[in-house]
């Protein structure tokens, strides 16, 4: 239950999905911290900027004021205008430095706004730059202290003071929040733009891999005898070893057949020549007998390609048909109805012979036992393929079922009618890792043959 919680194991293991995956992560990573460093660099720079504005704003106030006998004397009008304009959003003010900090002078755009308590004192030639709420609304403010030299009867004396910059922080949070939103908008955007490329750069570099899994389906499937597609040279050597490995295996499969062909030919001219002397004993034939059956059963298991490196599909229904058509005339005098229910696009990842002599057994079988009727059945799945063999005869008990299926049972040792055939039939189908068993048809009343193979 747990795979369907979470991401699928064999979706971890698709190399589309690993590169999709690390793509989007590096995407998803990579592009917000860029959006966060150059917004940061952004603030940095206009809070600088900003800061040098307040500092040259600064050197043209303390350009103009005077002192004269201990006090400061300050122009009524200003050369920048916005410290002459009632709350503008540019504010100049002086304090004297010490530890009470009198206001010495206010630029007229203070008209009407509190003056801030709290303002820095930093040393002579020293300044500060900080951020401040005045009426509510952030500011900047810059302060710079200085000394002036004032003229007294006793002689000269030196006059500090600190000079207060302030500036409504309103445009400049308007303009980084312009920026932040553009900003975003387009690394959004870019977002996109990056999936979309990435998804079609995946699909044209991981295109030779579907064509390679496409081509393995035509040829598990029978429809192809080989690899053809042109592949990149990092499968180049693959495709041909796979090519290699097919042709292969198919030269040395029929070789290994025409070879057991000829030995079972061999062995069984001898035996039928033996087994026609006259003064040969009841004993001797019976021996003969389960010699030939013997070497008939351990031929076929030999010649089964279950255990092949390589399964070609074949088509099922043809061989069926054909299989079905010859049992009818074979067992024309029983008068028996065959019929066949068969996808057309039922496979069978194996051998042909072996698919003959798994159908071919199991379907005489069903004809000696049954009074009428039989029906063939094919059910297949994306992972598993089923065949029923069902007839109306009298059926298969407990006993003899456990007998037929008993992988240990010597073939001469069967009922009537379920011999050798049954034997070849089990170890063929244990040879292609499949499952065989005997149930009663509920249909038909008779015995019921269902055989499983999983891929």
């Amino acid at each position: 239950m747990s795979k369907y919680r979470f991401l699928p194991v064999w979706r971890l293991n698709s190399l589309k999905v690993r590169l999709m995956l690390s793509a989007l992560l590096m995407i998803i990573i990579v592009l917000p911290i860029i959006g966060i460093t150059l917004n940061n660099a952004f603030e940095v720079q206009i809070r600088s900027a900003v800061k040098n504005e307040l500092s040259a704003y600064s050197y043209s106030i303390l350009t103009v004021a005077e002192v004269e006998y201990n006090h400061l004397f300050m122009p009524e009008q200003l050369l920048e205008n916005q410290f002459n304009v009632t709350e503008s959003g540019l504010y100049a003010l002086i304090t004297s430095k010490g530890e009470a900090s009198d206001v010495l002078w206010a630029s007229s755009s203070l008209l009407g706004i509190d003056t801030p308590s709290d303002l820095a004192s930093p040393q002579v030639g020293q300044s500060q730059f900080l951020e401040g709420v005045i009426d509510g609304r952030p500011h900047l403010i810059y302060s710079f202290s200085a000394s002036f030299t004032s003229d007294v009867s006793d002689g000269e004396k030196s006059f500090p003071l600190t000079l207060h910059i302030i500036k409504d922080q309103a445009d400049l949070i308007q303009v980084i929040d312009q920026f932040k939103q553009q900003l975003w908008s387009w690394l959004f955007i870019l977002m996109l733009l990056l999936i979309f490329v990435q998804i079609g750069w995946l699909k044209w570099t991981l295109k030779p891999l579907l064509t390679l899994k496409k081509e393995l389906a035509m040829v598990e499937q029978g429809k192809a005898e080989k690899l053809q597609a042109s592949y990149p040279q990092e499968l180049e050597q693959v495709t041909t070893q796979v090519n290699i490995l097919l042709q292969t295996e198919q030269t040395q499969r029929k070789r290994y057949r025409n070879a057991l062909s000829d030995l079972a030919h061999s062995l069984k001219t001898p035996l039928a020549v033996m087994q026609s002397q006259s003064n040969l004993s009841a004993t001797s034939s019976e021996q003969i007998t389960v010699i030939n059956n013997t070497i008939e059963h351990q031929l076929k298991r030999a010649q089964s390609a279950g255990e092949s490196s390589w399964h070609l599909g074949i088509l099922i229904e043809p061989i069926a048909k054909k299989l079905c058509t010859t049992l009818g005339k074979i067992y024309r005098d029983k008068k028996l109805t065959i019929s066949e229910q068969i996808p057309q696009q039922a496979i069978f990842k194996g051998d042909e012979a072996d698919l003959m002599e798994i159908l071919g057994n199991l379907m005489d079988n069903a004809c000696k036992a049954a009074k009428s009727e039989i029906i063939l059945k094919v059910q297949q799945t994306e992972n598993k393929l089923v065949f029923f063999i069902e007839d109306d005869g009298q059926g298969i008990s407990d006993s003899q079922k456990q007998t037929i299926l008993n992988r240990g049972t010597r073939a001469d040792t069967y009922q009537q009618g379920h011999g050798i055939g049954l034997a070849i039939v089990r170890d063929l189908v244990a040879s292609y890792q499949g499952q065989l068993s005997i149930e009663k048809s509920h249909e038909l009343g008779g015995a019921k043959f269902v055989v499983i193979f999983e891929s």
